[in-house]
């Protein structure tokens, strides 16, 4: 069977056409809804910041702060956060967001000052096991290490700074204050 020269030109050519249709122009204003569900800025606190958003029509707070030093650099890596959050239907929820799939199974260890505290994963991320002693070390350390098991098992170590950590969460407690 004798293929065509030109065939394999058509197919390309049929396969490039909607790649090359132009992406309709987004609306000038987001929709209303978009905008009330938007992130609101609470405050920057040295290395922290806090702010609020709408979840299922409910007001859900967060402070948050990006690692100071990561090592060793992971190729491909997504965006390192730590997140403190207070929802009406839970407290002092803690996730470290790795910027990688952990493996089945895998735990963190969050160390501040002497006191290490175990986090469990799931996929992309690491949350605490104990938030209330994970918040209560914050408040009185200077920094966290976050020491996890990276691709192919290579330990990573994510250091955050604990500066303004305080001041964030009793901002956040105070817009979403405990029922």
């Amino acid at each position: 069977m004798r293929i065509h020269p030109l065939l394999p030109a058509a197919i390309l050519a049929c396969l490039a056409i909607p790649a090359m249709a132009q992406a309709p122009k987004p609306p000038a204003h987001p929709p209303a809804a978009a905008a009330a569900n938007a992130p609101k800025k609470l405050g920057a606190f040295e290395e922290w910041t806090a702010a609020t958003h709408q979840e299922g029509g409910t007001t859900v707070c967060y402070a948050f702060t990006y690692p100071s030093h990561s090592v060793p650099t992971v190729s491909g890596r997504g965006e390192v956060v730590l997140t403190v959050t207070e929802r009406p239907t839970g407290r002092d929820e803690v996730a470290l967001s790795a910027g990688f799939a952990y493996a089945a199974g895998a735990t963190v260890t969050v160390q501040v000052d002497q006191t290490g505290l175990d986090f469990y994963t799931a996929q992309r991320n690491a949350f605490a096991r104990d938030g209330k002693a994970v918040i209560a070390a914050f408040a009185k350390g200077s920094t966290a290490q976050a020491r996890s098991p990276g691709p192919r098992e290579t330990p990573v170590v994510d250091t955050f700074s604990l500066r303004g950590f305080s001041a964030a969460y009793a901002a956040i407690n105070k817009a979403c204050p405990a029922k």
